[in-house]
């Protein structure tokens, strides 16, 4: 369901159209298909999305904002069915991106991918932290390191927390029958954030405009599988719809 989603808003992302207008298309496709949005009845969120812009890091919050050509929105899904919850996330670029905004782009999803390849049973957590931290090193990009990942299931955030930064062979076993979500978010800034007066949203201190990819993975024995990316290849190296 979250992938359907991410993947139909796409067309929503445009100029001209407000960030509400994104969270409106999200919130009509969920509820088509009995589906609901949890981000509402997380803490009050008001609004079935997250829809964040430019150097807003983490829990935008829609609004009348029109997108202009050359801005960077993420959309953060949450849906349950059934009981069961799924999150995901990804940033679009409303008309045409310049050469930065690529490389910024393609710096998040590098991280998220790393992320995602580090799960493995018989690693540890710590594992997936270190790789992500080591691809952005190399991209020279920034970890906003007080984000982090979380175990979901019946609940929207379950243990264990999954930090995107991290040292090698620490942190709690990765082992069969775990469902958590990497979710990185970069720029090429500084790490620091600020709450704003919303009570939800975080911008970057510096204005630094930041990207997020974010996946919700189950652990087997032998595989990870990568559920809200249910019809890419686990080794992509830049995000599918561009």
């Amino acid at each position: 369901m979250v992938s359907l989603v991410l993947a139909h808003v796409r067309e929503a992302v445009a100029p001209g159209r407000t960030t509400s207008d994104v969270e409106s298309e999200c919130a009509s496709l969920l509820s088509r298909h009995n589906a609901r949005s949890s981000q509402e009845s997380t803490g009050g969120f008001p609004g079935a999305v997250c829809v964040s812009v430019n150097n807003v890091a983490a829990h935008g919050v829609p609004s009348r904002y029109r997108l202009e050509n050359g801005d960077i929105v993420t959309v953060d899904v949450t849906s349950c069915v059934d009981g069961w919850y799924a999150d995901g996330a990804w940033t679009y670029i409303v008309g045409a991106g310049d050469e930065t905004t690529m490389r910024l782009l393609e710096a998040a999803w590098k991280c998220s991918q790393s992320g995602v390849r580090a799960a493995r049973a018989g690693s540890r957590l710590g594992d997936i932290g270190a790789a992500i931290q080591e691809t952005a090193r190399k991209l020279g990009c920034t970890i906003l390191g007080e984000f982090a990942g979380h175990g979901i299931g019946r609940r929207i955030h379950e243990p264990p927390v999954v930090y995107h930064v991290g040292e090698k062979d620490s942190g709690l076993p990765i082992v069969p029958g775990m469902v958590f979500t990497i979710e990185p978010i970069v720029c090429f800034g500084g790490s620091a954030t600020i709450l704003q007066p919303d009570g939800w949203s975080y911008e970057t201190s510096d204005g630094s405009r930041s990207a997020q990819f974010e996946h919700t993975v189950a652990i087997f024995g032998r595989r990870t599988e990568n559920l809200t990316l249910p019809e890419f290849g686990e080794h992509i190296d830049f995000p599918p719809f561009f």
